[in-house]
């Protein structure tokens, strides 16, 4: 079952719009899904209100597919706890997008906003463009980061990426901001690019694999190895890449991989093999 949503026009003010969920349009007819309430701002609003909805329904036993073919930058929290089923956006997204996801899958083909997969549990999130800050983490004063699932962003994104991460594997193909990994509990990160530093802050464990450049590595992470390569969700990735244990100052055994080729800044650490 494919069900199209339309924008009828540019948001100006967020859109609380959790409604826009797989699981939730799956027993819903055309009528009912478009009274789904939703907030423009502070204006309580329909989801018809908003979109023009369209259904077609060739096998009515497949599961749920939710297309949203336009930008819908401002609108938040789409697939919110869907536990099965498709979201696809042509477009850009808004924040928390797949929050506490559980299952299904969500493509972006355009960027997505902050928080994207904050506290998801399973399922996969793609995105085609950038996105934001806080890829996979809680809210803040939160300790319930990431806890399964994948994330997969072939551009940038920001600062504190898998922030608590506790499993799963989020992919960045581009280049990161600062603390990638911070409170890292378990999981992978693969970074494709460079990160700006602070990598892995109070990790206690988990693996972090950077193949760009990284200006420095936090005092509190030891040098262990120079290995020719890492795996990452059972792939090999050519290094070779200085293999960094911490954070020590909170007794953690996080592994934090750095290229050696891109970071000859680093080489004062082979010292210390």
């Amino acid at each position: 079952m494919l069900i199209t949503l339309r924008p009828k026009y540019s948001f100006k003010v967020p859109v609380e719009a959790e409604c826009i969920n797989p699981s939730l349009f799956a027993e819903k007819s055309t009528m009912e899904i478009a009274k789904l309430q939703v907030w423009e701002g502070n204006r309580k609003r329909t989801l018809s209100d908003l979109f023009k909805i369209t259904r077609e329904t060739p096998n009515p036993l497949e599961k749920v597919t939710i297309k949203i073919a336009g930008d819908v930058n401002k609108v938040r929290r789409i697939g919110s706890k869907m536990s099965t089923g498709e979201i696809t956006v042509n477009g850009n997204a808004g924040m928390h997008l797949g929050e506490e996801m559980k299952g299904g899958i969500i493509k972006v083909t355009g960027n997505a906003d902050s928080w994207t997969g904050s506290m998801m549990k399973d399922g996969t999130i793609e995105i085609m463009g950038d996105a934001g800050d806080y890829i996979g983490a809680p809210y803040r004063g939160s300790t319930q980061g990431m806890g399964g699932g994948i994330i997969i962003i072939h551009g940038n994104a920001g600062n504190e990426v898998g922030c608590y991460m506790k499993t799963g594997l989020i992919r960045i193909g581009g280049n990161v901001g600062q603390f990638v990994g911070v409170h890292m509990r378990n999981g992978t990160i693969q970074v494709k690019g460079n990160s700006e530093g602070r990598a892995g802050a109070q990790m206690l464990k988990g693996k972090i694999v950077i193949s760009g450049c990284i200006p420095s590595i936090l005092p509190s992470f030891t040098i262990d190895r120079i290995t020719p390569t890492v795996k990452v969700d059972g792939e090999k990735v050519e290094g070779p890449f200085y293999r960094f244990i911490g954070d020590l100052a909170e007794n953690g055994n996080g592994k934090l991989f750095v290229s050696k080729a891109k970071n000859p800044n680093l080489g004062v650490f082979e010292e210390y093999l």
